[in-house]
């Protein structure tokens, strides 16, 4: 049996910040990176493709941080 890791929360309490590393099987840019906390201009994602190459990059709208299987029992994949 094999096991995937869909995403990781870490807390870097003297940085104040939340990082999460989600999978996104299927999508061009299946590795992102968000980045929560007091940060000029907003919280950030990075997208990553399936060589580890920066894909995209941008401002984070969607608000706070949580689990991606907190999202899908609220009906649906927060994006």
């Amino acid at each position: 049996m094999t096991w995937q890791i869909k995403d990781q929360i870490v807390e870097d309490m003297p940085s104040g910040l939340i990082f999460q590393f989600e999978t996104m099987p299927g999508n061009s840019a299946p590795y992102r990176l968000r980045i929560f906390g007091n940060l000029p201009f907003g919280n950030r994602e990075i997208l990553f493709d399936v060589n580890g190459d920066e894909a995209g990059s941008g401002t984070y709208t969607s608000g706070l941080c949580k689990p991606t299987w907190a999202s899908e029992e609220e009906g649906g994949a927060d994006e």
